[in-house]
């Protein structure tokens, strides 16, 4: 048992950028991929999945799906922090689900993703099983995050009702 409940990863504050900020006078589109990207990056350098990772074992992850919901606009001037919970693990993916939280509190989007484990060592990037002490950190994290209640839009589709 942890000594602390569990709680999903938190990155630190991140501040728009200008240059982010489209034509409907909010954040654009593309640029909540990019927060939710850097986002993620302290839980994988926590469970050594990292920059380090890469370049000492030529091992990394690669995203092979995300599903993006929009829940509220993100105005220019706003900070906002991610959270990322691991729902699910096997020998070769991640399955995360990640929401964006602007510095007043309230949840702007969420992203969940599904990442292969990838070995560059060769002449081709292939999917290769996480190694052994790699999985096993994952794992650790990922039981504490098994303690945490279901993400209320995890698992979503998209889909239009016939009216």
């Amino acid at each position: 048992m942890t000594a602390s409940p569990p709680a999903p990863f938190r990155s630190a504050l991140m501040a728009l950028e200008p240059a982010w900020i489209d034509y409907n006078g909010h954040l654009n589109l593309a640029y909540y991929h990019v927060l939710f990207d850097r986002g993620i990056d302290g839980l994988f350098d926590a469970v050594g999945l990292g920059e380090a990772y890469r370049t000492a074992r030529g091992m990394t992850t690669f995203s092979v799906e995300t599903h993006v919901c929009y829940l509220r606009e993100v105005p220019p001037g706003s900070r906002v922090s991610v959270t990322s919970q691991i729902v699910g693990l096997d020998a070769k993916r991640l399955h995360v689900f990640q929401e964006m939280l602007h510095e007043d509190g309230w949840r702007a989007a969420t992203l969940e993703s599904l990442s292969l484990s990838i070995d560059q060592s060769g002449e081709a990037p292939k999917a290769a099983p996480f190694p052994p002490d790699v999985h096993a950190r994952i794992a650790a994290m990922a039981a504490d995050h098994a303690l945490l209640p279901r993400p209320d839009r995890l698992g979503r589709r998209i889909s239009m009702v016939r009216e």
